[in-house]
């Protein structure tokens, strides 16, 4: 794992430009840094060094000469591919996987990355070509972006970086800003900055005589509905499912340094644990992050699996004011406002892993999104009956069942539920039916957008433009599998791998590797009959029969908790911090621009005053604030500057 940075065109002063971008991203690699420099590209890299300690040294070039990479990430088949490589008379000089990135690029060009089975982003220089390819991982896993300026092509593990080139200042992009406030993420390629783009996951560019051309080379499908599936007997499936599991885990335990394992006492991550602890002759290191409040709190569930497993547990405790204390680097490191602040406490758990002196760990992550575990799935199937029946009242009594965890729904009237959860408003052919009650709610927090951002955002539909970059087959698919694309296609990588995974984790040099993520389990279960994945309202049915073996009863058994952190109730009351109170004044939000300083004063005094639970005023409150950190940390927009104006 890495970070690094370039340039492709005509640039002054290569050699210093390329160290001040690695510098600005060296939390990505503390090891060690290099530079390349030839008259039309340079490549700059900061390396955490994991597979190749003392030969894998970057940017890296060939025994020619003319091909050099710069690399972020892992190969995790390399081991694989290089001995085919040899087996065709190829010779290595060095033991890592950025070689064999090298080498296979020299036989097949961009088809190299059909092959490739891992976590990454590189740039690779083509001396020969004149031409410059970059490539980002089939998931999103790694971050990659992008920009022109003079002509020019500037590209980075991280934003951060493509603010040291001269010219290019940080601005917010409002449609962006938009994005967040109704999907949680910007939709890709658009960034939170104004003219930094994102390469897509599973996309190359070929940048070359002064154009870019970006294609894909992998996309998430399904099959259609109507479709008969291989997948007939349930326990082959689990078989077939154990066995790729298993071997995705096995090649992510491949590291020249020790690898723990995350442990949140969820099903997920248990099963990798489980797995990796298996794997792990001196022994595995879990690693937990606890709540002081007991309705975010799984610390039993954490215990009882690594007293089962054996391994050598370390947890970090989020007590009060700790999250509010980390939010500053949070959003530093993010690049982006958020509206939840679930990314905090993975900041945190990633720094303890950092000081117990791993550098690697495996994670549950995208098991939710590949088996259907999450209770927007479930939520569907549940809106989609009572949409059948609009007037029944038994069937929006089951909606209390998707959410045991919120004591305040269990008391509510069948209108109340069908309301809230809008069975019966929304079409059942809807391309965005799944998530349209999502989408409204979040949407709901735009109410504390300035008069002038919403002038600037007007006629403009977030949900919408999201809707048009569905595939063309999107409609063929299965209802669950259209639910599950809208997931793992944007906000998995939007969202989840980006804002609560590589970035925090990264922040403390840390290198997160998901087994649930591995192309060939993803297009495993891409294919399974929906029923196989989400059994009635039993979420990632297969995956529990398939692993059922490997923990407790008790955790096998759990119903899907997702992961949460408190909100606004982090950062009001005893102890508020300075920079709360700075950054949400009427001075600050009017000197931003973005929000309607007397409604965010309204709702800062409503949160300040009692506790608040809904998920507007939480997520408002949240995003307001992250934003304002933003624009203090990325455009030094302050109280000073828009007095000086």
């Amino acid at each position: 794992m890495c970070g690094f940075g370039g340039y492709f065109g005509s640039v002054r002063e290569a050699e210093t430009l390329l160290k001040r971008m690695v510098t600005a991203i060296a939390h990505r690699g503390p090891d060690e840094h290099g530079t390349f420099v030839a008259p039309e590209a340079g490549l700059g890299h900061v390396r955490l060094s994991i597979v190749g300690l003392g030969d894998g040294q970057q940017p890296m070039s060939d025994a020619t000469g003319e091909l050099t990479i710069a690399f972020n990430g892992e190969i995790f088949n390399y081991v694989e591919l290089r001995e085919e490589l040899r087996a065709k008379g190829r010779h290595f000089r060095t033991s890592s996987d950025t070689e064999v990135i090298l080498h296979l690029y020299d036989e097949m060009g961009e088809d190299c990355l059909s092959v490739l089975n891992g976590d990454f982003a590189f740039a690779i220089w083509d001396a020969r070509r004149h031409r410059m390819m970059l490539a980002r991982d089939r998931m999103g896993v790694r971050p990659l972006f992008y920009t022109t300026r003079g002509g020019t092509l500037y590209f980075a593990s991280e934003i951060k970086a493509l603010l040291q080139v001269p010219g290019i200042v940080a601005e917010i992009d409002p449609i962006a800003l938009d994005q967040i406030f109704t999907l949680w993420a910007p939709i890709a390629p658009r960034t939170g900055f104004r003219d930094i783009h994102e390469l897509e996951p599973a996309n190359f560019m070929i940048a070359e005589r002064g154009r870019q051309t970006i294609r894909p080379y992998w996309r998430l499908d399904y099959p259609d509905r109507e479709a008969t599936s291989r997948f007939v007997n349930e326990d082959e499936a689990a078989d077939e499912l154990r066995a790729l599991l298993s071997d995705a885990t096995r090649i992510r335990m491949r590291a020249d340094v020790p690898v723990g394992s995350y442990l949140s006492g969820g099903l997920d991550s248990s099963i990798v644990a489980a797995l990796a602890a298996g794997m792990a002759p001196q022994g595995l290191r879990t690693f937990s992050v606890t709540f002081d409040s007991v309705e975010h709190d799984e610390s039993a569930y954490q215990m009882q699996m690594a007293a089962a497993l054996g391994t050598q547990h370390s947890t970090v405790a989020c007590r009060a004011g700790d999250i509010a204390r980390v939010f500053p680097d949070v959003v530093r490191f993010a690049e982006r406002p958020i509206i939840r602040t679930a990314p905090a406490p993975l900041y945190q758990l990633s720094g303890l892993v950092r000081e117990q002196g791993l550098k690697v760990v495996l994670t549950g992550e995208g098991a939710d999104e590949v088996f259907a575990g999450y209770d927007i799935f479930k939520e569907a199937r549940v809106r989609r009956f009572c949409g059948r029946q609009p007037g029944s009242r038994i069937r929006p009594h089951l909606f209390r069942k998707l959410y045991p965890y919120l004591p305040g729904l269990q008391q509510q009237s069948a209108e109340y539920l069908a309301a809230f959860f809008g069975a019966g408003d929304v079409a059942l052919d809807d391309p965005l039916f799944s998530h349209r009650p999502r989408f409204k709610s979040t949407a709901a927090t735009k109410i504390f957008f300035s008069p002038d951002l919403r002038a600037s955002l007007a006629g403009y539909d977030a949900a919408e433009e999201l809707a048009s970059r569905l595939p063309q087959d999107f409609g063929r698919w299965h209802p669950l599998h259209q639910a599950q694309y809208l997931e793992g296609r944007f906000l998995l990588p939007g969202y989840i791998l980006s804002s609560q995974g590589d970035r925090m984790a990264m922040a403390h040099g840390i290198e997160g590797r998901f087994p649930f993520l591995d192309h060939r389990l993803v297009e495993f279960a891409s294919g399974l009959p929906p029923e196989m994945k989400l059994k009635g309202l039993v979420e990632k049915h297969i995956l529990r029969d398939a692993t059922k073996d490997l923990m407790p009863e008790a955790i096998g058994k759990r119903t899907k908790q997702p992961y949460r952190a408190p909100d606004s109730l982090s950062f009001t009351g005893v102890g508020e911090l300075d920079y709360v109170r700075e950054a949400m004044s009427q001075d600050r939000i009017a000197a931003g621009g973005l929000f309607n300083p007397k409604a965010v004063t309204k709702l800062y005094e409503k949160c300040q005053s009692q506790p608040v639970s809904g998920f507007r005023d939480n997520a408002a409150f949240v995003g307001i604030l992250s934003t304002q950190l933003w624009l203090k940390t990325f455009t030094g927009t302050s109280i000073h500057a828009a007095e000086a104006a």
